[in-house]
């Protein structure tokens, strides 16, 4: 069920869904049992409490002829629906091309071109290498946008956590 309520202290409308043992006014906050909330129209018809409130709203304003004259909502949103123009056309007539508007968006010139976060890179590193030393690995990083400065603080890192190992300038993962 649902109902159109209006508040005593602030003079708001809002549409309430089920039955509550009490109601707060969300403009004003104030609170009330629901029964001793003004209900100006109680429906099963969650468009037709929409259409209540909107009409009462409207001739508050002063345009209650103006909102008579405008289709329920549910035929509004079937012409919206109807008359929306795709992005790809409106991309076309607008004179770009919406292929390379697409690869654009993929490209993120903020931030380096990366496949992953540093610690996955060098785990991918370790893990790719045959024997990786730090110059390989800060090689192999480089070559996914990471700078060696990073990359050699990451393995110290990494080894002081226990998580990869350092033999004779080799490095291994654990």
């Amino acid at each position: 069920m649902y109902a159109v309520v209006g508040c005593s202290e602030c003079s708001h409308l809002w549409l309430i869904e089920g039955r509550s043992k009490t109601t707060q006014c969300p403009r004003c906050g104030s609170r009330r049992p629901y029964e001793r909330r003004k209900k100006f129209v109680e429906t099963d018809d969650p468009d037709h409490a929409r259409e209540v409130r909107a009409s009462m709203l409207a001739t508050r304003q002063g345009e209650g002829d103006a909102f008579a004259r405008v289709d329920s909502f549910a035929d509004l949103e079937s012409q919206v629906e109807a008359g929306v123009v795709s992005d790809e056309t409106y991309l076309e007539e607008s004179g770009l091309d919406p292929e390379e508007v697409a690869a654009a968006g993929d490209r993120d010139p903020r931030q380096p071109a990366r496949s992953g976060n540093k610690r996955e890179i060098i785990e991918a590193a370790l893990a790719d290498l045959e024997t990786p030393t730090e110059d390989e690995i800060v090689a192999y990083a480089g070559e996914r946008g990471l700078e060696a400065g990073e990359v050699q603080k990451a393995l110290e890192k990494l080894v002081r956590s226990g998580d990869v190992s350092e033999s004779r300038g080799e490095y291994r993962l654990l």
